[in-house]
């Protein structure tokens, strides 16, 4: 049969990064690729934990339906965390569930975007978000991004020119694939200008509790006294992934829309999940678990730049992170950088080509996106050697 799909997916390609992933999912094959937790990171024993006390206690609440603003108890807990950690959330916001930050994503396209409508984006991004809104048929317009976040004077410029721009996409901290953060003046000033012009910004932070050094910046949410922010936070890089729990923090009326979004999408977040996060997040050493990432992490950081300097040298240039998972490597510009990504892979390391992160299909980069939580110290000590002698080939 002849399959006719729909305008929406049939332009869509799929995630490079998934692709690469699958390509190269063989044992021997050094994952610089991924952006996977350490297997080391997961709290296994306390979700065995709290799991069985669960399905002990209260297994009709975890198994059956519930409602689609997610676990009562847990959005409360989400509330308070982040008011009183982040100075997050106000009487005017509400918090929805969801199932994984991407949902986030999803969610506030599915509300917010008409075709042809624009998404100004930092550039390069992540490539989940770039999909995401180009299958809703918004219109992607890039701006660069700096050492320290966004560039304002360009994001400005297109704030005057796109007058169907509907939000600004951003990950402040430790951005997928840069590893940037942004200013805390760049943050106010992306506030102002979004006040200005009468757009929403889309703040999404999953890496915001991955720092390994320098000070702590104040989320955007957290000055936002227009409802303009809707904030996007997860579970995912600090619990389990595949629990797929994240949420959302945004004025009720968008909250409202997102919601019944939801409904359309999968009912409800598991609630079984939902139950073990609330758990965790209440009655166990969350912040211990996450000081314990944070040191296993910045250990394999310190590690792989090091490891650049020796092996690549003056080949690469590159910005060391403060936290996150990636490290961002600009190489020559004589050198074919899918030539060197291939070369990579055949050599049994797979590295992410910078196109995969790019606004259109056209746009050229010189960059390759490394990480460094899914290899072992082993394997990035390996696999940084086996990249400097593919180096020596080019």
């Amino acid at each position: 049969m002849n399959y006719s799909f729909s305008d929406r997916i049939s332009n869509l390609k799929p995630s490079a990064i998934r692709e690469i992933l699958k390509a190269t999912s063989q044992g021997d094959v050094i994952p610089f690729a991924a952006g996977n937790p350490a297997p080391e990171a997961f709290p296994v024993d306390d979700v065995r934990k709290i799991t069985a006390e669960i399905l002990e206690k209260e297994p009709i609440t975890a198994l059956q339906y519930g409602i689609t603003e997610g676990y009562t108890p847990l959005r409360n807990t989400v509330k308070n965390y982040m008011k009183k950690n982040f100075n997050v959330g106000t009487e005017d916001d509400e918090v929805i569930i969801t199932s994984g930050a991407q949902q986030v994503i999803d969610l506030a396209s599915k509300v917010l975007l008409n075709e042809d409508d624009v998404v100004i984006s930092e550039s390069p991004s992540f490539i989940g978000a770039l999909n995401t809104y180009r299958s809703y048929k918004g219109r992607l317009v890039g701006v660069d991004v700096d050492s320290d976040g966004m560039n304002m004077e360009k994001l400005e410029e297109v704030l005057k020119t796109e007058k169907k721009a509907k939000f600004i996409y951003t990950i402040p901290n430790f951005q997928n694939p840069s590893g940037v953060t942004m200013s805390w003046e760049k943050r106010k000033r992306l506030y102002e200008l979004a006040k200005q012009y009468g757009v929403l910004i889309l703040e999404d932070n999953p890496y915001g509790d991955l720092r390994y050094s320098g000070e702590d910046i104040p989320c955007i949410k957290s000055i936002d006294t227009e409802g303009i922010v809707i904030y996007s936070g997860s579970f995912s890089k600090i619990l389990s992934p595949g629990l797929r729990v994240a949420f959302t923090i945004a004025n009720k009326e968008l909250i409202a829309k997102m919601t019944v979004g939801k409904q359309a999408s999968d009912v409800h977040t598991p609630v079984l999940n939902q139950l073990i996060v609330n758990e965790w997040m209440n009655n166990y050493d969350m912040a211990g678990h996450i000081n314990k990432i944070r040191a296993n992490y910045g250990k394999r950081l310190d590690l792989m730049c090091s490891l650049i300097d020796s092996e690549l040298g003056d080949f690469v240039k590159y910005l060391k992170p403060e936290g996150g998972l990636f490290i961002w490597c600009e190489l020559p510009e004589n050198v074919d950088m899918m030539t060197f990504a291939n070369t990579a892979a055949a050599n049994k390391v797979a590295v992410v080509p910078g196109t995969a992160f790019m606004m259109y299909p056209e746009d050229k980069t010189q960059c390759i996106r490394l990480n460094f939580s899914t290899p072992t110290e082993e394997g990035i000590v390996k696999g940084m050697k086996i990249l400097g002698e593919v180096k020596n080939k080019f």
